[in-house]
Order: C-alpha cells, then structure tokens, then sequence
C-alpha cells in the first residue's frame, strides 16, 4: 500500500498563471514557478509528476483521470507528497474542451475544484484529496494483472518486429565512440537521475566510461559536468535538446521507425539543417532501450542505467509505448546492467600513491618499533643518537 501525506482539506484558493499545453514534454519545458499546469494526461506517471514539483507549480489540472485505475500509478503521490493541489476529469463550463476553455498566460484562481478568472467561471473538475488517491490507488491493485498481460503482449510483439536487431544486432549504426570492452553510462531523465549521478561522481571521476545520454538525460549530464560520448535522440521527438549541446558529444544517434533517416527523409533533414550529423538507428525502442541495446552489442560491458526504470510496477508506470521495448531490452542486456545505485556499493574507489605511502610508512613505524624492543634495535638506536649528535655538534643530548 502506498503511503500518503495527508494535506488538510482547506477553502484557500490557490492563484497562479496557466499554462496550457497537449503535448506534455512541451507544457514541462515552459513552466515555471507558481505556475498552474493545464494538461491532458491519463494516468499521471512518476517522472512526469517529479518534473512538475520541480518546476515549481503550486496545482495540476488534468483533463484526464489521474488514475484510471488499469494500475497503480504513483504521479499523484508525487504531487500530493508535494502539496500540489489536483485536480482531474476538468471540463469547461458547458462541458467543452478544458485546454480550449482556460487561456494561456491567463491569472487564474484555483478553489476546491473550481478554476475561475476573475469573477468567471472557466472550469471545473474533481479534487483529489489524499483519501480520495488512497482509495483509487487500492481499486487500481486489482489492474496489475491486465497490465502484466499487456506488458508480456508488447514485448512479444516489439520481439516480433525487432528480432534481428535485438537477436543478431543487425541494423545497429556504427558510431565513432569506441565502446568495446570499456565501462558505459546511460543516462536518461528518470526520477532520480539527479541524485543517482551524484553518488556516482568518484566512479565517473575515476573510472572514466563512456557516456551515452537521452534526448531528456542530456541536459542531466552536462549539469552534473560530465560530457556525454554519444545523445541518442527520437527523430520523432517535439523538443529536441539545444544543437548546441548536441555538437559536444561525438556521435548523434537517431532512433526512427524505418523508413526515417536513413531513406534520407523529414528526420534527416531536421538535423542538417542545424548542422548535426545524425547517425540513423531503425528501431521503435525508447531512447534509453535504444542506447543499452547499442552498448551491448558492441562488447561494453559494465553498463551503468541512470534513470531508468528497473522493476515491472516502474516499467508499468512509464510510457505505453516503450513498455515492451523496455522489458525485452533487459532480458537482452542480463547481468551486464548494473542500476546505477547499487555501484557505490560495488566500487571503493582506485587505489591511489598516497594511500600505498601511507601503507608503507605505517609498515616502517612498526617495524622500528619492534627492533628497538630488542637488544640490537636499542645498541642502533644509540649509534643513531651518537651519529646525529656528532653531525649536529652536540645539539642532541
């Protein structure tokens, strides 16, 4: 059972700009602090919830169920962890469209589940309450087990499409980076990527891998300093990262069905015309799927996942479409995939020169100190004193 923080129901109303936006990645990419998020999203899953307490919202308003009970989604737990007021199944007043209903960049003041501007009414919908997300969450439990079916259903069937990439590699692209038999980093925009990259800074420091980054995980790394190897990227994404940031790593490598890049068509050209050079990779795999598949079949070995999703209740919270590529992938990757909190644990550190002088030097003290319990050690001790005092001219006594 999920554990809840209960927010006191209370009157106030919440006021703050919206922001209005189908297209969930876009709506994230604007918001900003004290903001009220305006969105259409069944199912509100983790990673999208972490992204909208970090840009600071103060409410969601979800044209969607937030849960639809198909499983136990944990993005409401999120926001209600957060404080962030919810509000989901929002219609206008008539019952229109939502998204059309509320303006964007328009003040607005949010109360129970009422959204006004000014003294009119612009929509309204149902508060989530922390009783009220319990309560859905535990009728959701008894969704897992269609969920699995539909999980086990995806992946035979991205096998299906995908067995000679995922079985025999083919059509993999050969990228600059040599990745052969050296430790690799994939990074993608999980929910805690940020401080899993953190508990890996000596690691990364060290051991210097290779880094493969997401579209989203890019700007993940640069922060952290670290200066990605290989961005792969969806063709078919709406926001790609900066081509700035795309230029600093070696190889741009871009996933698209086929047909895509490599027959030279619009996700081609989209590239050329910022000056990146894209390499193509036929394959309907998520951007992260699509990096491990491609570290693996080039001999890397260990890979490290930063920000990805490693247990069957996390791939079920994720998107639909990479939920079976994800699954199939781990299957293909097996014990080379190491989640990227367990490596503190795994790796001390390299041993350094000052640590074996340290060593050396507390082997030369004991030492000393056994010989000058001896009858031997305390006649060269003497001779020692003598000899200093003699070069000193007697300063010793």
């Amino acid at each position: 059972m999920v554990k809840l923080r209960t927010r006191p129901h209370t009157d106030a109303a919440v006021v703050g700009t919206a922001r209005t936006d189908r297209r969930t990645p876009a709506l994230l990419s604007r918001l900003r602090r004290g903001d009220v998020a305006v969105l259409d999203q069944i199912d509100l899953d983790t990673e999208t919830a972490q992204a909208l307490v970090d840009a600071g919202v103060v409410a969601v308003v979800n044209r969607a169920p937030m849960i639809s009970g198909r499983f136990p989604n944990r993005g409401p737990a999120v926001l209600l962890d957060a404080g962030i007021v919810m509000v989901d199944l929002a219609t206008g007043p008539e019952g229109e469209d939502v998204l059309a209903a509320v303006s964007e960049g328009r003040r607005v003041e949010l109360r129970g589940g009422t959204l006004s501007v000014g003294d009119r009414l612009v929509a309204q919908g149902r508060e989530l309450t922390a009783d009220e997300v319990r309560r859905q969450l535990g009728e959701a439990e008894s969704g897992l087990t269609t969920q699995l079916h539909t999980l086990t259903h995806n992946s035979a069937e991205f096998l299906r499409r995908e067995e000679a990439l995922v079985l025999h590699g083919e059509g993999l692209p050969r990228v600059r980076t040599k990745l052969r038999a050296r430790p690799v980093v994939v990074v993608s925009h999980g929910p805690d990527a940020v401080a899993e990259l953190r508990r890996l800074r000596r690691y990364l420091r060290e051991v210097k891998p290779v880094v493969i980054a997401t579209g989203e995980g890019l700007p993940l790394a640069l922060a952290a300093g670290l200066n990605p190897d290989v961005v792969v990227l969806d063709a078919g994404s709406q926001d790609l990262p900066p081509a700035k940031s795309m230029r600093t790593c070696r190889d741009v490598v871009v996933t698209e069905p086929a047909g895509g890049v490599r027959a030279g068509g619009a996700g081609s050209e989209r590239f050329e015309r910022i000056g990146i050079r894209a390499v193509p990779m036929q394959t309907s795999a998520a951007t992260a799927d699509a990096a491990l598949l491609l570290a693996d079949a080039a001999g890397a070995t260990p890979l490290v996942g930063v920000g990805l999703r490693a247990t069957i209740e996390e791939l079920l919270d994720g998107s639909r479409d990479g939920l079976g590529s994800g699954f199939v992938t781990r299957l293909k990757v097996g014990p080379r995939l190491v989640d990227a909190t367990a490596v503190p644990m795994l790796y001390s550190g390299q041993l350094r020169a000052r640590h074996a002088y340290l060593v050396l030097l507390i082997g030369l003290v004991a030492v000393a100190a056994a010989l000058a319990s001896t009858d031997v050690g305390h006649q060269w001790a003497m001779d020692l004193h003598h000899h200093l005092s003699h070069l000193l001219g007697g300063r010793l006594s």
